[in-house]
């Protein structure tokens, strides 16, 4: 594949420190061999998350310059309710200051109006898991079998298991609260959700009475790849299927960290007018007054100019082959990756690049400790330590993530990043697996602050 060609150039820089590996190998001690608790000056180049990692364009810094801090009813809270109503055809709409607020807001109350505990999802992520755990919630996933499969090249990885949903429903229909999509799919790759299985998706839903929450973290993300992929879609604009993406969903919950291409914040949004009343209340207890939502008015213009950047065609096709490029080059330096490579990361088979490593001794952590000692890259580790064991039977792959932020590192950065993992890979047996010294009580959450040990 080409070298992609950014659509942008770049007018401010930050420095960048590679520690000494004597230095890594101290910082990594003192992080309990746990990457989230790193500090960000002793990392090199940082893949942890793309969430509110990215850069800014010239339209948003200056959008900050509007900001109307007004405690009710800013012109900031108006220029971003109209964006959010044009560009993703949602009336009633309420900031928060980040996803996982949103997430805890929107879910506590459909729980609550609704009844029911189950929860069952194409693949819950972390935060929206441990609110609902947090909750008495029972968070099920129920991917479509190829999900599972890292090697296996299918084009909507990301798609729920239809059937399995129908028999849920048919089953314990009283007891399922309401259905997530998540778009794309982070848990398991950054894969896209076709049109067709969200269409299949609501249908189940309807046939039971039961509502559709859409995570639209990724959705102009998930629209590129519907554009791409999904047959018929090819002459339609990433707007536009964005807008019947959407349009097909009840409830909405959005990190605009992701797709709105900011650093902070986030909305909920709804088409019941009587939950949006339950939600109106509890974002002015837990967040903020409804028109500002824990967030200052600059934020909210950023955020507006962000929602509509990121349908920019140019924009999208420049993220999604940068991603794609890094996988590539992963690839043929023998690095096993998840295929197709998703929309914001490459996923690295850790259990197949370790397989020394079994999956209680968290392999996909041990080799994101690896990569950080051997290079100063910081990724991720998505397997047992981050979603518990498997209660359904089915293993689910020890994932490495390397989540690439929004217009933030080059091609120089990327090949680095490939050929030290690469050395790290080519010698698993300098990797040894980890042990827990310490988690938190609190479920769902434990990956982010455990202690670890080599075992």
């Amino acid at each position: 594949m080409d070298l992609p060609l950014e659509p942008y150039r770049i007018r401010m820089v930050e420095p960048l420190r590679l520690l000494p590996r004597e230095e890594r190998m101290k910082r990594l001690r003192e992080a309990h061999w746990n990457v989230f608790r790193l500090r960000s000056v002793d990392v090199f180049i940082d893949l942890l998350t793309d969430s509110g990692t990215g850069a800014m364009s010239v339209e948003q810094w200056a959008a900050l310059m509007r900001g109307d801090e007004a405690y009710a009813g800013a012109r900031s809270w108006e220029a971003f309710q109209k964006t959010v109503r044009e560009a993703l055809g949602l009336e009633m709409v309420l900031p928060v200051h980040q996803g996982r607020a949103g997430e805890r807001i929107l879910y506590t109350t459909l729980l609550r109006v609704r009844g029911g505990r189950v929860v069952p999802a194409n693949a819950h992520f972390d935060t929206g898991r441990a609110v609902l755990l947090d909750r008495g919630a029972v968070p099920l996933d129920l991917p479509i079998p190829a999900a599972l499969e890292p090697r296996r090249d299918h084009p909507f990885k990301g798609n729920m298991d239809v059937g399995a949903l129908e028999r849920l429903l048919r089953e314990r229909g009283g007891e399922v609260s309401f259905v997530v999509m998540v778009l794309t799919n982070n848990t398991l790759g950054g894969q896209p959700v076709s049109l067709e299985n969200l269409r299949s998706v609501r249908e189940a839903a309807d046939s039971h009475g039961v509502p559709l929450v859409l995570d639209i973290s990724r959705f102009a993300e998930n629209a590129w790849f519907v554009k791409e992929r999904e047959p018929g879609q090819r002459g339609r604009s990433v707007a536009e299927i964005a807008r019947e993406m959407l349009g097909l969903g009840d409830h909405f919950v959005m990190s605009a960290k992701k797709d709105g291409l900011v650093n902070i914040g986030g909305f909920i949004a709804t088409r019941e007018p009587q939950v949006y009343e339950e939600l109106a209340a509890r974002v002015v207890l837990e967040e903020g007054f409804v028109t500002y939502g824990g967030l200052a008015g600059r934020d909210l213009e950023a955020m507006a100019q962000g929602l509509r950047e990121v349908l920019d065609e140019e924009y999208l096709r420049h993220r999604v082959e940068q991603v794609r490029w890094l996988g590539e080059m992963l690839e043929e330096r023998g690095v096993p990756i998840l295929k197709p490579v998703g929309g914001h990361a490459v996923y690295v088979d850790a259990g197949e690049a370790l397989p020394h490593i079994p999956p209680e001794q968290f392999p996909a952590d041990a080799l994101a400790a690896a990569l950080y000692l051997e290079s100063g890259v910081r990724a991720v580790g998505l397997g047992r330590l981050a979603f518990g064991e498997p209660g359904d039977g089915r293993e689910r792959p020890e994932l490495l993530r390397l989540a690439v932020p929004r217009r933030t590192y080059t091609a120089s950065h990327l090949s680095y990043v490939a050929e030290a993992l690469a050395r790290v890979v080519s010698n698993p047996s300098s990797v040894k697996g980890l042990r827990l010294k310490w988690e938190p009580r609190v479920r769902g959450v434990g990956h982010c602050l455990a202690k670890l040990e080599p075992a």
